[in-house]
């Protein structure tokens, strides 16, 4: 494929491979508007046949991502055979709609590995105890960490095992025993 100076071209910055001489290899994507696939602004939408049924369905892949964001049914056109081609509006929601799929995830995943919890200490001292894990496949590991409630320093940090369940009894528990030695 030519490019002439009409061609929609953006570039995309690739981390250099084993073997490059150059920092960074600059790979440029030419965008594509098909009936069943568009690649622009970073994404993927590519209209694939339905293994499960006679319909068609939408994948939308980040560029540089391995897996789709987002697989979901596509409309049939007016044939009843093919399926309805891609336009601008329906890959904007697309987008929109497989980046909000990618943030629910991210924010998922971070709920999952981070949580805090209030704590009111018999001496009535308030305290914020987060429970951090990094979820390494070889060396997963977690801390526990004690925030004043008031000024927001660090009373006190340790470390517990990535199974740790932070719970009210568990935190008041934690810092009783670590205030206590």
């Amino acid at each position: 494929m030519s490019l002439t100076a009409a061609d929609p071209v953006s570039a995309v910055t690739v981390d250099a491979t084993e073997g490059a001489t150059d920092a960074a290899i600059v790979v440029a994507t030419v965008d594509v508007t098909d009936d069943t696939f568009w690649r622009k602004n970073g994404w993927t939408a590519n209209v694939i046949k339905n293994e499960d049924d006679d319909g068609w369905a939408v994948e939308m892949t980040r560029v540089g991502d391995s897996e789709p964001a987002l697989v979901g049914p596509w409309t049939m056109g007016r044939d009843k055979k093919n399926p309805k081609p891609l336009n601008a509006k329906d890959f904007s929601t697309l987008v929109k709609t497989a980046t909000e799929v990618l943030e629910r995830a991210r924010a998922h995943a971070h709920a999952r590995l981070h949580k805090s919890i209030d704590v009111t200490m018999p001496d009535g001292a308030r305290l914020r105890v987060h429970l951090d894990i990094v979820a390494d496949e070889d060396d997963p590991s977690a801390t526990l960490t004690a925030f004043d409630d008031a000024t927001g320093d660090v009373v006190w940090k340790k470390d517990v095992p990535p199974t740790f369940s932070l719970t009210m009894a568990s935190a008041k528990a934690m810092a009783s025993s670590v205030l206590s030695s």
